[in-house]
């Protein structure tokens, strides 16, 4: 049940952020700040169980942690099959500079647009080895693999969010049913400025053309001079078991057979289903690749004992990821019920006004998702305040105000989603890169934040010539 405690509902989130990087222990920082919450509550040391209870006993937690344990799985299944390896090779006799394995890494986040869950999970898995012997830092592969998933899923029109934001939109002002609201949302994706900068940063920083800055600038002189793809503190967020792993014991690595097909064989089911269905089944493409590797590696007569060891030992790397999702969900849900997102926008009534609407609707959306983590929390919460009130500015007409003003939400959501500790894709592309998950954090914000200031800048100008022209 949702509460309105002022002030105070902003506590929770920003104790977790704040110790989050003050003690580089996300776990512990969301623990603590979930147990905050409910003493704030007045719910008693009881109803931290009982928030854990509410946030994690819904499919949307089950449907996260599912997927994660078949990719745990069928990373094992690359790793000691040698597919991971025959792909770094292939990879390295292409004699790639460090900046074409970045810009190659930039490029597979595009392809793979269709999920935001499996592109930096795949990006950062099939990309470190390669990285690694480049003397590229693991928080410059995190922020690749993280800037190329969500900001590329949110201005393609035929993914999950392109559904999920056109479904809120049905009903306000001219958009009657589905038909109308896919075409106003193509109509928005010119103006979602932060999602195409964010994309483009990382094409331009990969090149060279714009040099590394800020805590990136650090991490990468420390891998490329000393060798180091880690911080000396670092904790990667994949099992130390994993990444030590050996090959099955005579074995014949097959690239096509054990990386080739199981990956096509994920992309085609995930981008099959959504064709045919509207909905990406990405959950049972990953399902379906596990079954298909652990098949091939049976025929291949490895014992039975040693592919289910194998699973297990996947599911156990990536116990340190699901441990934060589970308290990231704990949060955000604390964040619901104390009603945080409706107390930072109540602050902004005050001196909100028609030329502002974009430029307010993209900061307080990426407020809102960089302190609950979550984008589509935001997006429920903010395009049904923001884009009636662009309507009712325009007349009810589809007018680039509008159209601004629902991409200002999606960037500003985006935001959020991406860089925020508390994020689920920001966790999923730290283990997909295995890197500390709060260097990854520290190392993206500083883009994050340009591509954020140059956005918002953007649409205080958009909403002023629009509004006065």
């Amino acid at each position: 049940m949702e509460t309105n405690l002022g002030i105070i509902s902003v506590v929770p989130p920003l104790v977790a952020i704040l110790l989050a990087f003050i003690t580089r222990n996300a776990i512990f920082s969301l623990a603590l700040a979930c147990l905050l919450g409910v003493l704030l509550t007045g719910s008693g040391p009881q109803g931290f169980t009982k928030l854990m209870i509410n946030a994690l006993a819904n499919s949307s937690f089950t449907w996260v942690f599912l997927l994660e344990i078949f990719i745990g799985i069928l990373i094992a299944f690359f790793l000691k099959t040698g597919a991971i390896k025959g792909f770094t090779i292939f990879v390295e006799r292409q004699n790639l500079s460090r900046a074409g394995i970045q810009l190659s890494a930039w490029a597979m986040g595009i392809f793979v647009f269709f999920s935001d869950y499996f592109s930096p999970l795949f990006v950062g898995t099939t990309m470190r080895s390669i990285a690694d012997k480049a003397r590229i830092s693991r928080e410059k592969m995190a922020y690749i693999a993280d800037s190329t998933s969500a900001p590329v899923s949110v201005i393609v029109p035929i993914t999950g969010w392109a559904i999920y934001i056109t479904g809120i939109t049905i009903g306000m002002g001219p958009i009657l049913d589905s038909t109308v609201a896919i075409g106003f949302f193509i109509k928005s994706i010119p103006y979602n400025f932060y999602a195409i900068i964010a994309i483009f940063l990382v094409g331009l920083i990969s090149s060279g053309v714009i040099s590394d800055f800020g805590s990136m600038f650090k991490a990468e002189n420390r891998a490329r001079d000393d060798g180091k793809v880690l911080g000396d503190d670092a904790t990667p967020m994949i099992g130390r078991e994993l990444l030590e792993t050996s090959l099955f014991t005579n074995f014949q690595p097959n690239i096509i057979l054990y990386f080739i097909i199981p990956v096509f064989l994920i992309i085609g089911i995930a981008a099959g289903s959504f064709f045919l269905s509207g909905s990406a089944q990405t959950m049972e493409a990953f399902l379906g690749a596990v079954v298909f590797l652990g098949v091939m590696i049976r025929i291949q007569g490895i014992p039975l004992s040693e592919i289910m060891d194998t699973a297990m030992l996947g599911i156990k790397s990536i116990m340190p990821a699901v441990m934060i999702l589970a308290l990231a969900y704990t949060i955000n849900q604390l964040t619901t019920e104390l009603g945080t997102a409706n107390y930072i926008l109540s602050i902004s009534s005050s001196f909100l006004n028609p030329s502002m609407l974009p430029a307010c609707a993209f900061l307080f959306a990426a407020v809102i998702s960089f302190s609950t983590g979550t984008s589509w929390g935001t997006f429920a919460i903010m395009l049904p305040i923001a884009v009636p009130m662009a309507f009712n500015y325009s007349g009810d007409a589809i007018t680039p105000l509008v159209c601004s003003t629902l991409a200002a939400v999606a960037g500003g959501g985006v935001f959020g989603d991406h860089c925020s500790p508390l994020s689920d894709t920001s966790i999923l592309a730290s283990t997909g890169a295995a890197s500390d998950h709060m260097d990854h954090i520290k190392t993206q914000i500083p883009y994050a934040i340009l591509s954020a200031g140059v956005s918002l800048v953007i649409y205080f100008v958009l909403g002023w010539l629009l509004f006065t022209s």
